[in-house]
């Protein structure tokens, strides 16, 4: 097994009990983008899955760095699905909450407790979109 990959097990181990919906969200990114990088990425003192790097420059930053297009974490109460594209000024997750079902959105931060809960056709088709712009140059969250 690659070392990444063993780092992603373990990430998922770490969740416990949550587990398991984790690794169905990964599958439905994954499906929904097939061929996207995967890897774990650190955010303050944890690290969530990112998918997609791509260049980020943060406004408060002189120098451009890497984020990911797409990031999946495991929060105290819930998951957390980061989309990270915003087409025509609007973000694509805050712009289509409506359509995911049962969720708490975000700007660019889907939250839910169950992947059950979650409209996933239309959550296909926002990780389809959003993978589409960015490929395209027309997510403006690039740097």
């Amino acid at each position: 097994m690659d070392p990444d990959q063993a780092d992603v097990d373990a990430w998922f181990a770490a969740a416990g009990d949550r587990a398991g919906e984790l690794r169905r969200v990964d599958a439905l990114v994954q499906a929904a983008a097939p061929g996207i990088d995967r890897q774990l990425v650190a955010v303050g003192s944890g690290r969530m899955l990112g998918y997609g790097l791509m260049p980020y420059r943060p406004r408060s930053a002189e120098e451009t760095t890497t984020w990911p297009l797409i990031a999946l974490a495991a929060q105290k109460r819930h998951l957390s699905l980061y989309v990270c594209a915003v087409v025509d000024g609007q973000y694509l997750a805050e712009s289509r909450a409506a359509q995911l079902g049962r969720v708490s959105c975000g700007r660019s931060c889907i939250r839910f407790t169950s992947l059950d809960r979650v409209d996933t056709v239309a959550l296909d088709q926002l990780v389809r979109d959003a993978v589409a712009s960015t490929a395209d140059g027309r997510n403006s969250y690039c740097g």
